[in-house]
């Protein structure tokens, strides 16, 4: 069994995907950005502080304890969680008819020993028209979401293009994820 450091109910059905078996802690970090912090840096930095507040919560070094952290850059900015319709909106708008990229960091902590991951996939939107955009960012959906949506979600409608893995664009790549459990000794599937 492996602790998963976070409370995302679509890191939670990937792993159930390949089998893992998984207790979730919820961990809070802050995840407020350093000023001219590079995508890259912060992704890692967030998958990171996750892991250590988990181990600290844990108390345990020998536990296995994942962590990951998923965030939507164009132009080399980091794009959030949008906060209300309107900043949805604003968060669409410049994706829209543009390739951004997706990036996820696994942080795997066992016997020890703390592994990262970074995992860059390019995802292209198509225009999206003004009333999708309004109709769209009306739902739950985008509220929570890093770029204000989900590629499993209504959202799949404006995803022309996808170079990457579609399951770390979702939030936690299994590729990876199952390479750095398996070399642990952790059965997947």
């Amino acid at each position: 069994m492996i602790y998963l450091a976070s409370s995302s109910p679509r890191r939670a059905e990937l792993l159930h995907q390949i089998g893992v078996n998984f207790k979730v802690l919820a961990i809070d970090v802050d995840e407020a950005p350093f000023a001219l912090e590079t995508p890259e840096y912060y992704v890692q930095r967030m998958a990171k502080a996750k892991l250590d507040a988990a181990r600290c919560s844990v108390g345990d070094e020998g536990v296995a304890i994942l962590a990951a952290d998923t965030i939507i850059s164009i132009d080399n900015e980091i794009v959030g969680k949008p906060q209300d319709q309107t900043h949805c909106k604003c968060t669409l708008s410049k994706l829209s008819g543009r390739t951004h990229q997706v990036l996820t960091c696994l942080a795997f902590r066992f016997e020890g020993k703390t592994c990262l991951t970074l995992s860059a996939n390019q995802v292209r939107f198509r225009v999206i028209e003004e009333a999708e955009m309004v109709i769209y960012c009306s739902t739950n959906e985008p509220l929570d979401k890093a770029g204000a949506y989900a590629i499993q979600g209504k959202a799949a409608i404006f995803v022309e293009n996808l170079e990457g893995s579609y399951s770390s664009v979702m939030g936690l790549p299994l590729f990876e994820t199952a390479k750095l459990l398996k070399q642990a000794g952790i059965t997947v599937i």
